[in-house]
């Protein structure tokens, strides 16, 4: 199973990445301290490293500097507030593999992370998600229904890919808007309802269920 180290000291940050890779499929841990994240990074236990560069301690271009001293190939994506030139520039020729500035869209980091990690020849089960009667295509954003296609906005389908990856489970309205609208949008929004209507309404009101005090769940 891919699992995606976050090295991060912002827990707000942390915490919003961390809920929307896990709403997308992928299981993290958080590391706020450069040298530890060196010795996760070398365990060999992770397939991809989200890192930042403003650390505790030693600062994100060491951590870089110190794992492909090793010759690790490991994927990471630069994720920082600092987006001079020469910072990137630095962290491009230092072995990182991908720099996006904060703040960020969540939708364009999955859509980062998800490149980092795909194979050369991706299986179809990599690329489409299927429940039941309802299949996502990742890649082409082809929808079908009972064998009907449906027509999804770019918002809406990344709303539904977050409820089939975890089908069957209670999402809260928070982790909802942390997969589809990122960690900087109002968290008072009623957003989420108003798109889980629309969602019910091209699939099907009897398929997302409410969920008391908590959220929505796909069934």
């Amino acid at each position: 199973m891919i699992q995606i180290l976050i090295v991060e000291d912002e827990p707000r940050i942390a915490a919003f990445t961390a809920k929307g890779l896990k709403a997308a499929g992928y299981p993290t841990r958080v590391e706020s301290s450069g040298i530890a994240a060196v010795s996760l990074a070398l365990s060999g236990e992770f397939d991809l490293i989200i890192l930042d560069i403003g650390l505790p301690d030693i600062d994100g271009f060491e951590v870089l500097k110190r794992i492909r001293s090793h010759r690790m190939s490991l994927p990471v994506i630069i994720l920082t507030a600092r987006s001079t030139v020469p910072d990137i520039v630095a962290g491009l020729e230092g072995g990182a593999d991908d720099y996006m500035a904060k703040p960020f869209s969540f939708q364009e980091l999955l859509a980062r992370v998800r490149l980092r990690l795909r194979s050369d020849a991706p299986s179809e089960s990599a690329t489409v998600l299927r429940h039941r009667d309802i299949s996502l295509d990742l890649h082409t954003h082809h929808v079908t229904v009972a064998g009907r296609h449906v027509e999804l906005s770019a918002r809406e389908f990344t709303l539904m890919e977050a409820f089939m990856r975890q089908a069957g489970e209670a999402l809260s309205r928070e982790q909802l808007l942390s997969a589809a609208w990122g960690y900087d949008f109002d968290p008072g929004s009623n957003v989420v309802d108003v798109y889980v209507r629309y969602l019910r309404h091209k699939l099907g009101a009897e398929r997302l269920e409410t969920v008391r005090n908590i959220g929505y769940r796909l069934v």
